[in-house]
């Protein structure tokens, strides 16, 4: 331990100061001067200085002079640089004894480690150093320990020390009455005290929130492991757990083997589940973790994960498996089956500091494993309200990014979790590369991208998107009816067959201000598609698309001019910038309109964030075609003591050729978006933030004749000292293109509150205004400190499945329990009921 890092060195100066000054009983500076002495421990030189006192010529050599005036703070040391310096009121001597006595604010400073006590005896006999009063020893590490009386063995292989106090410089804190040391390291403590919280500052008597006593605590310095006999945790003074014997790794360690705290589950599946998790540190470049799942239903989960960390990267993997006991408990599902397993791993490396590669891999028994047992990649939404992922990836990817480029490349397979398989695509490669020229063309910017991607899928996805479809089972791929799978009742969201499509895009803009302050920006864009498309003829899908093979080339020219006049005017209570915006686009119409699959372009929402794009199509499969114009007015207010707001409101036209917006695809992408028409439907935004505490925000879009509301949402958010509050409202209009046959309305708010220096409680609530109920909740409360975690999650929420009526209930919840420097556990669970 600490206690007894003081050098042999410091033994050995004691000792060369007794053969030094034999002659002298007594050496003595009256009043309140300092005796210093400097030790060199490789030669065995000391030097002495008081009245009527002549330090020998080897002291000379050292430079030391006697200074009457009260010292300075002594000067940092080097390092290992084999000297001791050691302060002291006095300094006695006593040859009849053989001990030599440093008395008074004694300071011991060497290599980076200094000792404070009110004194020091080294006895050359017994080849023991004593300190006593008021000993506060502060090791090179930063760690602080605290006594009244030190007693060591020469080699500081032996000793005890009385009434120990120990800091370390990560805030653990350990106390005892007495701790003695033997062979030079296992160190005692008995009647100890671990805790890692800090004292209380108004009261440092009060007992820490959390402490660990034991009869014994034995620290062994090569294993660096804390054991503790007869031991029970106290919280705020109160015993609630015994524990006749545990072990930790003490603070110092980062990776030690050994059990980890174990974990709590719930499931209808498997019943109640204790993780016993193992982790063994094997290297310090890799470990692993074994953690075994105890089940009341299904027997023994294990899981492995191992870790490895190299010196460009690392990765890890994880296994999992079951022999289930009583696979009736899935019966009529995918875990209806003996054995249950998986592998999933993921890793990433660096090339140099612009290129990484790496990879995300999962293998599973059954698409449900993951989410029946609860584990790795599955997630449940405590704190969101965020739906389950229907998807797990795995992929292999190379990536670089510089200082004005971009480059990725990657193959992806998705794992469905909702059985649908043969549905979801296969993609390799997809390809994104983007650059920006550092110098000027033509005094403009130019840049290029380029896009590739190759996919393929299995089965067509039909959507309903009327209630006879949805009712009648219309868009099933199974369906006889003579209505099933036509385009006034379904959507064909997935495409099957092959898809290959490359893109490549250059343009060139630049920007003049006129002595008027008018911004003028002309730009010109050349994007090429190349794509063929092989489409399984497959029932209905001929009613979308053509089946078999197709080739197309897609060239769409683009030249346009972006107008913007700011306005600046300047009151004694603000500044307000109002700039006119216009954009006029000539181009050509978009070929293969609605003919080809749409894969990465089937969202479409229009709205102020992509009123001036050129291009409103989210993806490449898709491209906007025919001239446009998009025009509005920005507003900011600055004002000098209320914030800022900025509003923008705006609608954009068709001007010639076709609109592609308003071709119906096999998605049905943007029909109904407010674009569909030769003049747009009108968008708004409106931010206002009047200070650091409050935001506000409003995003819409009117029907341009009417003046209908089509879709509006409305932000509010404050943040104080203690409590926080957010609430979100949204209005959005039916669109029965998209299957959306009624208005839908809801309001979601959430909050926090710390209603104590450390506790916060959270809630969130989603009230569906059009169903008159709110279908999502989650309350939650935790409490953090420096040395303390809890926090606990329930979430209730109703789960739409399509083929499910009603709909399904569900519950979940969440408890946490973290002691730093010791141990973390959770527990989890889930349930679920018919709505009522």
């Amino acid at each position: 331990m600490s206690f007894v890092a003081v050098r042999q060195t410091a033994l050995a100066a004691l000792r060369q100061h007794a053969v030094a000054r034999r002659g002298c009983v007594r050496v003595r500076r009256a009043g309140s001067g300092v005796l210093g002495f400097v030790l060199a421990c490789g030669l065995g030189l000391m030097v002495a200085a008081a009245t009527g006192v002549v330090a020998p010529s080897s002291a000379a050599a050292q430079g030391f002079t006697y200074n009457p005036r009260p010292p300075k703070a002594p000067p940092p040391r080097v390092a290992n640089d084999n000297q001791m310096l050691v302060q002291a009121t006095e300094v006695d001597y006593d040859y009849n004894n053989s001990r030599v006595s440093a008395v008074g604010n004694v300071q011991l400073f060497y290599n980076g480690t200094s000792v404070e006590a009110d004194r020091v005896i080294y006895d050359q006999k017994t080849k023991r150093l004593h300190a006593e009063g008021n000993i506060r020893m502060t090791d090179a590490d930063g760690k602080i320990t605290y006594a009244n009386s030190l007693d060591l063995s020469d080699d500081y292989r032996d000793g005890f020390v009385d009434s120990l106090r120990v800091e370390t410089e990560d805030q653990t804190r350990m106390a005892a009455t007495r701790a003695d040391r033997s062979k030079g390291n296992y160190t005692v403590f008995e009647n100890g005290v671990y805790t890692a919280c800090a004292p209380c500052k108004d009261d440092p008597k009060k007992p820490p929130l959390w402490q660990v006593k034991g009869a014994r605590i034995i620290h062994d310095q090569t294993e660096k492991m804390l054991y503790f006999e007869n031991a029970q945790l106290e919280f705020f003074g109160v015993p609630l757990a015994y524990i006749p014997y545990f072990s930790t790794p003490d603070p110092t360690v980062k990776r030690k083997s050994g059990f980890l705290m174990p974990g709590i589950t719930q499931t209808g599946g498997y019943g109640f589940g204790v993780d016993i998790p193992y982790y063994w540190a094997i290297a310090p470049d890799y470990d692993a973790t074994f953690t075994p799942r105890i089940t009341s239903k299904q027997g023994v989960l294990l899981q492995t994960e191992f870790r490895q960390r190299l010196s460009n990267g690392g990765y890890q993997v994880r296994l999992y498996g079951i022999d289930q006991l009583d696979r009736n408990a899935f019966a009529g599902q995918p875990g209806d089956r003996q054995f249950r397993g998986g592998v999933d791993t993921k890793g990433q490396f660096a090339l140099n500091d612009k290129w990484v590669w790496g990879w995300d891999g999962i293998l599973l028994s059954d698409y449900m494993f993951l989410s029946d047992y609860r584990l790795a990649q599955y997630r449940d939404p405590f704190n969101s309200f965020m739906s389950l992922p229907t998807e797990a990836i795995s992929q292999l990817y190379l990536t670089g990014v510089g200082s004005r480029s971009f480059f990725d490349v990657r193959a992806i397979h998705y794992l469905s979790f909702s059985g649908n398989q043969q549905t979801v695509p296969v993609v390799y490669p997809v390809l994104d590369y983007s650059n920006v020229l550092n110098y000027p063309v033509f005094g403009g910017e130019f840049s290029y991208k380029t896009n590739f991607v190759n996919l393929s899928r299995q089965t067509a996805v039909f959507d309903p998107i009327t209630t006879t479809a949805n009712t009648a089972g219309l868009c099933t791929t199974v369906s006889a009816d003579p209505r099933a799978r036509l385009p006034n009742q379904c959507l064909l969201r997935a495409t099957p067959g092959t898809y290959t499509r490359l893109t490549a895009q250059a343009e060139w803009r630049r920007s003049f201000t006129d002595p008027y302050g008018q911004i003028w920006t002309p730009f010109a864009i050349l994007r090429a598609d190349a794509i063929n498309a092989n489409v399984s003829n497959q029932p209905g899908v001929g009613n979308f698309l053509q089946t078999g093979d197709t080739q197309a080339l897609r060239l769409m020219p683009t030249v346009g001019l972006e107008y913007r006049y700011p306005f600046i005017n300047v009151q004694p209570w603000g500044t307000t910038t109002i700039e006119p915006i216009a954009q006029v686009i000539i181009r050509p119409n978009e070929t293969y309109a609605g003919r080809l699959p749409n894969e990465d372009a089937q969202s479409m929402v229009f709205d102020a964030s992509n009123l001036f794009s050129v291009d409103k199509f989210s993806g490449y499969d898709r491209v906007e075609g025919g001239g446009r114009a998009n025009v509005g007015v920005q507003a900011t207010t600055q004002f000098d003591r209320g914030g800022t707001i900025n509003v923008l409101f705006g609608q954009s036209y068709h001007l010639f050729g076709m609109n592609s917006f308003a071709v119906q695809d096999a998605n049905n992408t943007a029909i109904g978006s407010g674009l569909d028409k030769n003049v747009s439907d009108y968008v708004a935004r409106v931010d206002y933030s009047p200070n650091r505490t409050y935001t506000f925000s409003m995003r819409s879009r009117f029907d341009q004749q009417t003046l209908n509301i089509q879709r509006f949402e409305a932000e509010a958010k404050a943040n104080f000292d203690r409590w926080s509050v957010a609430l979100t409202y949204g209005n959005y209009a039916a669109d029965p293109a998209l299957g959306y046959l009624d208005r839908r309305e809801g309001i979601l708010g959430s909050g926090s509150v710390k209603v104590a220096p450390n506790w916060v409680v959270t809630g969130a609530a989603r009230w569906d205004l059009a169903a008159n109920k709110i279908n999502q909740y989650v309350i939650g409360a935790g409490y953090v400190d420096d040395c303390f975690v809890l926090a606990a999650n329930y979430v209730t929420s109703y789960n739409y499945t399509a083929g499910t009526t009603p709909p399904v209930l569900s519950h979940a919840y969440m408890l946490q329990i973290g002691l730093r420097t010791l141990a973390n556990s959770s527990s989890t669970g889930t349930g679920a009921g018919g709505l009522q």
